[in-house]
C-alpha cells in the first residue's frame, strides 16, 4: 500500500515567507493522511539546536522510510536532499520535490546544471508555476514535472468587506531594503494618481522622499494583516525601476510564485503584477487582478477600471482565498502527481 509521506524540521521563526509557506504544507499534507517520517515539528530560534534537531530527523527518517511511500520533499533541503531521495530509493520509495525557491535563480549559489542535476534525484517535481515547469523542461529536468501555480496561504482570518474611498488605494507590505524595492524612492518622486500604503520598516529606505499619497503602516502581524488590512489592491513589484522588475529579486518574478501573493488574496485584495511575472498568467485567467508592463500605465491602467469590474475581482478572489485556505493548489497538485508516479 502506497504511503503519501513527508518530513518536518525545526523552524526558527514564522516570520519568514517561506518558513509560512513550508509549515502551511505540512499541515495540509497531515490532513490529506500523509505520515511525518522525521521528528515532529519544532519552533527553536537556535541554530545549534536546529541543526541536531533536524539531522535527528534525518536520521529517524533512515529508518521509518519504507517500500512504496512517496515522499514529499519541501526544495530546498539544506544539506540533504540527495541523500533523502537515495535512501527512499535504496528502500524502494519515491520522492517529490515540491520547489520553493531555486538556487540557480534569485541566490545564484548554484549553477543550472548542478541545480538540475540535484533535481534529477528525485522521481517528480512539482514546479511553483507553468512557467517554472518549462524551464526545468527545457533546461534537462526528465522526470515528470507537475505545477502548483500559487503557494496556498492557510489561516483561520477572514478578510473584511472594502469600502469605497475617495482614491483607489495600493498595500505594499513586506521587508523593506534597497536591493529589493529601491523603486519606491522613484515612485515617491512621482505625483500619484492613487494612495500607496506600505506595510514595513521606512528605515530600510531611508532616502525615501515624503509624498501625500504614500502612507506607512508599522508591521502588523499576518493573521491581523488579513483582518483588518483596508485596500483596494495588493502591490506585487521588486527591483529599482519603474519600468520593469529589475535585478535579482525583480528577475525572478518571472519564474517564481511570491507567496505575497497569496497573502493578498487572503486578505481579499486584487492583485497588481508585472505583466511579465510568472503568476501574470493566473491572475489574468482567473480574474483576480490586473497585469502592468511598467507603473507609469499604472495610473491610466486604473481609471479604466469600473465600480463594477472591481467588485467582480473581489468576488473572484474570495473564491481563490478559500481554496488557499483550505491547501486546495497543494492538494491538486499531489493528487496530479500520485497519479503518475505512485
Amino acid at each position: 500500500m502506497t504511503r503519501l509521506c513527508y518530513i518536518t524540521r525545526n523552524y526558527r521563526n514564522l516570520n519568514g515567507a517561506g518558513n509560512k509557506a513550508k509549515t502551511d504544507n505540512e499541515d495540509t499534507l497531515q490532513v490529506i493522511g500523509a505520515r511525518n517520517l522525521g521528528l515532529k515539528r519544532t519552533f527553536y530560534p537556535n541554530k545549534v539546536i536546529t541543526f541536531f534537531l533536524d539531522l535527528a530527523g534525518v536520521i529517524k527518517y533512515v529508518f521509518t522510510v519504507r517500500r512504496g511511500d512517496v515522499v514529499v520533499l519541501q526544495y530546498p533541503v539544506k544539506k540533504y536532499f540527495a541523500f533523502l531521495c537515495r535512501i527512499a530509493h535504496l528502500k524502494g520509495a519515491k520522492t517529490m520535490a515540491l520547489i520553493h525557491d531555486l538556487g540557480s535563480f534569485r541566490r545564484k549559489k548554484l549553477t543550472i546544471e548542478k541545480e538540475i542535476n540535484r533535481l534529477m534525484h528525485a522521481d517528480y517535481v512539482i514546479a511553483s508555476n507553468d512557467t517554472m515547469k518549462t524551464w526545468l523542461k527545457e533546461h534537462g529536468y526528465r522526470h515528470p514535472l507537475g505545477a502548483l501555480q500559487l503557494f496556498d496561504y492557510r489561516s483561520t482570518s477572514q478578510s473584511r468587506k472594502q469600502l469605497p474611498s475617495e482614491h483607489l488605494r495600493l498595500v505594499y507590505a513586506g521587508a523593506l531594503a534597497m536591493r529589493k524595492n529601491s523603486f519606491l524612492l522613484k515612485l515617491a518622486e512621482q505625483e500619484l494618481p492613487f494612495e500607496l500604503h506600505i506595510y514595513g520598516n521606512r528605515n530600510g529606505l531611508p532616502d525615501m522622499n515624503e509624498n501625500p499619497k504614500i502612507l506607512f503602516h508599522p508591521f502588523t502581524p499576518a493573521d491581523t494583516f488579513i483582518q483588518k488590512v483596508e485596500g483596494d489592491f495588493g502591490f506585487v513589484w521588486d527591483g529599482d525601476s519603474l519600468d520593469s522588475c529589475t535585478g535579482n529579486f525583480g528577475e525572478y518574478l518571472r519564474w517564481n510564485s511570491p507567496h505575497k501573493v497569496s497573502f493578498y488574496l487572503r486578505a481579499g485584495l486584487p492583485i497588481i503584477i508585472w505583466k511579465e511575472a510568472a503568476v501574470a498568467p493566473i491572475v489574468e485567467k482567473e480574474g483576480i487582478g490586473i497585469t502592468i508592463e511598467n507603473i507609469q500605465e499604472l495610473g491610466s491602467t486604473l481609471s479604466m477600471i469600473t465600480p463594477e469590474q472591481l467588485a467582480e475581482m473581489r468576488k473572484n478572489v474570495l473564491r481563490i482565498s478559500e481554496r488557499l485556505r483550505e491547501g486546495e493548489y497543494l492538494q491538486d497538485a499531489i493528487r496530479q502527481a500520485l497519479q503518475q508516479i505512485g
